[in-house]
């Protein structure tokens, strides 16, 4: 099923025949998607399992739970958590799974909706949370966190030049509060010097802050050990980052499983890594994704 046959959706899935290329379901397999979104790789992987009834739908999304009910419908199992507290109920479950597969991108409509308040690009208020229901929003950050906090932020998690974050900080704590993207957004805009092309100013700021609500980089490090024990003898494991932190981290993990020999429990199938801007150029939210697969030993 390649992206062009894929019904039209809201959003549409990175890498997808990439990643059915190299991640190959099979009929009958088991499938676990940590991060189901609006089913979009699940809707191919499953046309390709037929096995609902033992596939099971993660996300911490609640309004990505209400799309998943087509799938919920036919059998699966759909589970409103993070990747990282599922994978742990997995376990502890006992379950195991022939293809797991983790998107740890943000879905177009939680970024194309400006009351999720995920983008720059459409004011809305400044929120940033995967799950709507959890406590802590980025305009919790933004007006509490010291001028000193706000810059290790926005260079740790952002990867900002330590001079643009430090007056992006301090215009910030003269500009308090804040209640909507666009607010921070423009403050960031008048602290930038020069002409700017591609990337708006704001970008890294706000990745920084949408790392740190959510714990993305937390959640990753501490799924990462999980994912052997989800996956049967044979099982393929794929995931799809979106910038270099992300992937550092599991390239580093890859990296480590391939080093240690006997005691490894995964084998890295991809060892170069696919690139979204080769491999799906048609898809502009693709152009950052990376897509590394393993299979359990």
């Amino acid at each position: 099923m390649s992206i062009k046959e894929h019904p039209p959706h809201l959003h549409v899935p990175v890498l997808l025949d990439a990643t059915l290329d190299t991640m190959q379901p099979m009929k009958g397999e088991k499938y676990l998607d940590l991060t189901a979104g609006y089913g979009g790789h699940a809707r191919a992987f499953l046309a390709k399992t037929e096995n609902f009834s033992e596939s099971v739908l993660v996300d911490r999304d609640i309004n990505a739970i209400v799309e998943l009910d087509e799938f919920k419908s036919k059998g699966s199992r759909v589970l409103h958590t993070d990747f990282l507290a599922a994978s742990r109920q997995l376990v502890a479950a006992n379950e195991r799974f022939d293809c797991v597969l983790v998107d740890l991108g943000v879905s177009s409509p939680q970024l194309d909706r400006a009351e999720r308040g995920f983008s720059f690009q459409h004011n809305g208020p400044l929120d940033m949370r995967m799950d709507p229901l959890k406590e802590g929003t980025a305009a919790d950050i933004v007006n509490r966190a010291s001028e000193a906090e706000l810059v290790r932020i926005f260079t740790t998690y952002g990867e900002e030049k330590l001079g643009f974050a430090r007056r992006i900080a301090k215009a910030i704590r003269f500009n308090r509060p804040f209640e909507t993207t666009k607010q921070l957004a423009d403050v960031i805009l008048s602290q930038h010097r020069g002409k700017w092309s591609r990337i708006h100013p704001a970008t890294r700021t706000f990745q920084a802050l949408r790392i740190v609500v959510n714990d993305e980089l937390g959640q990753i490090e501490a799924m990462l050990p999980l994912l052997p024990k989800l996956l049967e003898p044979g099982g393929r494991v794929g995931i799809i980052s979106f910038h270099s932190l992300e992937d550092r981290i599991v390239k580093q993990y890859f990296k480590e499983q391939a080093s240690s020999g006997y005691e490894a429990e995964l084998e890295v199938v991809t060892k170069k890594v696919i690139d979204g801007a080769t491999y799906d150029a048609h898809n502009p939210r693709s152009r950052s994704a990376k897509l590394r697969v393993a299979v359990k030993k």
